[in-house]
């Protein structure tokens, strides 16, 4: 989770123990800023290491557009998706992340990396809080936002991130989002102009 601050907006955080806090400024004169307000987004594992990893160098870096361009890719809309920890899942989950259209079962999955189903389920469970099924939607409804705003259509989207249908596509998106693939398009539009 990332809490994005546009210059000038007077504020102060607490924060739990366990938290760890990154900052990265930009220039606000030399970027076009995603968000006018302060808004809670959620970061994916990629963005979390990219930051992570600024953060150990000592190295004076001069990459504020491409580190501006990894940060603000993501959308303010994204499904929570805590990312497993253990070996077999963390494996899974970075292979769905890779190509999210994969189609496997936790059955074929577990086959595939000589473990049970059932294990497989279970670490899911316990280490994301939520099921292995509901892990993979949440993971390819994210991955559709993005083809959503490129303009793509709602039945390209819904194949190209791994739905059987594009009915099931809107569905779940409905259930998830609280509105329709398109009229998440036409709030996007809307918000841009």
């Amino acid at each position: 989770m990332a809490l994005w601050i546009p210059a000038g907006i007077a504020h102060s955080a607490r924060f739990g123990a366990d938290s760890v806090i990154a900052a990265e400024a930009f220039d606000a004169e030399g970027f076009e800023l995603p968000y006018q307000d302060v808004t809670t987004i959620n970061i994916t594992d990629a963005q979390r290491r990219l930051v992570l990893g600024r953060m150990r160098s000592t190295v004076a870096r001069d990459d504020d557009p491409e580190v501006f361009a990894a940060l603000s890719a993501g959308h303010r809309n994204c499904l929570p998706l805590p990312q497993p920890t253990s070996h077999t899942a963390g494996a899974v989950a970075r292979e769905l992340a890779r190509t999210p259209s994969d189609p496997r079962t936790a059955t074929e999955w577990a086959e595939n990396l000589y473990t049970s189903s059932t294990s497989l389920r279970r670490a899911f469970r316990a280490e994301t809080g939520m099921a292995f099924s509901e892990w993979g939607t949440r993971l390819r409804l994210n991955h559709s936002l993005s083809l959503l705003e490129q303009g793509q259509l709602v039945s390209t989207v819904a194949a190209r991130v791994g739905f059987v249908s594009t009915n099931g596509y809107i569905l779940a998106f409905r259930r998830h989002f609280g509105q329709t693939p398109g009229a998440y398009v036409r709030s996007s539009l809307d918000r841009s102009a």
